[in-house]
């Protein structure tokens, strides 16, 4: 497990695309929004990647101090008109990650715990 400063152990958001070979204008759009969330209260770091094996996929991976902090990053007319756009394109998958032990026990939507 990651160390964070001040035992901070932030929110990750996974965020993957699939892009087309001939989509070159993709990595400047994730920059773009990048640098969008890097402006909002509660961002903490964020990487884009892109896979080794199958180039066509991408990743844009952000850590936040709490999910809270990422949900208000999306509002606002600038996270509307850069980070919105980009994030429709995303592959649809759950994005939101947590450190396990601070999760508690992890019981899926529409899922029946037992109790």
């Amino acid at each position: 497990m990651t160390t964070w400063p001040d035992n901070l152990t932030p929110m990750i958001v996974l965020v993957r695309f699939r892009v087309s070979a001939d989509d070159l204008d993709f990595a400047e759009q994730a920059r773009t929004a990048i640098a969008v969330l890097a402006e909002r209260v509660g961002f903490v770091s964020a990487d884009l990647g892109r896979n080794i094996d199958e180039p066509e996929l991408w990743t844009v991976t952000t850590r936040w101090q709490n999910v809270g902090s990422y949900r208000r990053a999306l509002q606002g007319n600038e996270s509307k008109m850069v980070v919105v756009p980009l994030l429709s394109r995303a592959i649809d998958e759950p994005t939101a990650y947590e450190d396990p032990d601070l999760l508690g026990e992890n019981v899926g939507r529409g899922h029946d715990d037992g109790r």
